[in-house]
């Protein structure tokens, strides 16, 4: 016999029904729940009499589609001009009338724990040297700069007028130990400075960027003191021209570097001549340069604003002290010109000291509604800023 739940629809042609032999698995009432179209309904069946066939009836509805998203009003409130855009994205758009570039590849990287920087060297931006491997500015308008920063769309976004706070932290590769721990328990949004003398640049300097922080170049130049001097082609003002070698050897050393910041260097900074030569060589190679605000005499900044390389100022040394109080005072202080400022810039030395509570203060940022940003991005934000006051 045929049940009725296996019959095909449409065939009704059951046999009568014999007296005295209802179907005894089903109860004189029967609840079922039918699901349809992201529905649910119930149904009951009930017997009609002794040894009737069961009856159910349901109506099936499909289910109301999913309410469309609220737009977020406060977001629609708040514009941003496309120079931001770019600072925000780490996408560059080319303007002009040059025409347009050559192919432009934009890595996209997958959460399988690859690093978010493109491969360095990239081999357009290299120019071979007796030196090692220079970085340079290409033809199609690619430069260091651009190519090897750490693009701010690998956070979350940040609203317009958001206080944001960029931290470099210097010394790396001096200590294999200390920058083997700062590489690694740094959040990567936070900027790493390599001074040329390490012994493991190359692994080390690979390291961080698969860790993705961006990284810079931390050029030893000539101090007030030469007693200070921290090793061998050191930048000197009494070197002129010659001074260039020193430059190229420095920057022969790794690769992969969105620009320079200094090491030491109040005399050479503080010297006019010196400083344009280097701030030439800069913008010929499409290098940003930061300056540590170690010197008041410095003339970096307007030097590279005349000179069109990209500029930002640290606002405060972040472990002048190796006191935790007095490191803590010093990110609290950062954060407070942020707020006051839109954007502010700490250096740090890179002290085992301080790294442990620059990763704790990062930890609570975002908390307390203050972004952290790569260098390269208050670079760009400080040149906005400059560009609005002119």
């Amino acid at each position: 016999m045929i049940d009725d739940l296996d019959r095909p629809l449409g065939q009704d042609q059951r046999p009568p029904p014999q007296p005295g032999r209802g179907r005894r698995w089903l109860a004189p009432a029967a609840l079922a729940l039918v699901v349809a179209g992201g529905g649910a309904y119930f149904v009951v069946g009930k017997a009609r009499g002794p040894g009737a066939d069961p009856e159910a009836v349901a109506t099936i509805r499909p289910a109301p589609p999913p309410a469309p998203p609220k737009p977020n009003a406060a977001a629609a409130d708040e514009v941003a001009t496309a120079s931001q855009v770019e600072v925000e994205s780490g996408v560059r758009v080319f303007r002009g009338s040059g025409g347009v570039p050559g192919p432009v590849i934009i890595p996209v990287t997958d959460a399988g724990g690859a690093s978010p920087l493109p491969p360095a060297p990239d081999r357009r931006l290299v120019e071979k040297s007796r030196f090692g491997p220079l970085p340079r500015r290409v033809k199609d308008g690619a430069t260091p700069a651009q190519v090897y920063a750490r693009p701010l769309s690998l956070q979350s976004p940040i609203r317009p007028g958001t206080p944001r706070v960029a931290i470099l932290v210097g010394g790396m590769g001096l200590d294999v130990a200390a920058t083997d721990s700062a590489v690694h328990s740094l959040p990567a949004d936070v900027s790493l400075a390599f001074a040329p003398y390490g012994a493991e640049l190359e692994r080390q300097t690979a390291a961080a960027r698969d860790a993705g922080h961006e990284i810079l170049l931390q050029a030893p130049m000539d101090p007030f003191n030469s007693s200070d001097s921290p090793g061998p082609h050191v930048l000197r003002v009494s070197d002129g021209t010659k001074a260039l070698d020193d430059l190229h050897w420095q920057m022969g050393r790794f690769v992969g570097y969105v620009g320079l910041v200094n090491f030491l260097g109040g005399r050479f900074t503080a010297d006019q001549a010196a400083t344009q030569l280097l701030m030439r060589e800069l913008a010929d190679r499409g290098l940003d340069y930061v300056d540590d605000g170690s010197s008041p005499q410095s003339l970096a900044g307007a030097v590279a604003t005349a000179s069109g390389v990209g500029f930002a100022k640290a606002d405060l040394r972040i472990d002048a002290s190796r006191n935790p109080e007095s490191i803590d005072a010093a990110l609290f202080r950062l954060e407070t010109l942020a707020r006051q400022n839109g954007v502010a810039v700490g250096f740090a030395a890179g002290l085992p000291e301080a790294s442990e509570r620059i990763a704790r203060f990062v930890a609570e940022l975002k908390h307390r509604g203050v972004a952290l940003i790569p260098v390269s991005a208050a670079v760009r934000l400080q040149a906005l800023a400059a560009a609005d006051k002119r």
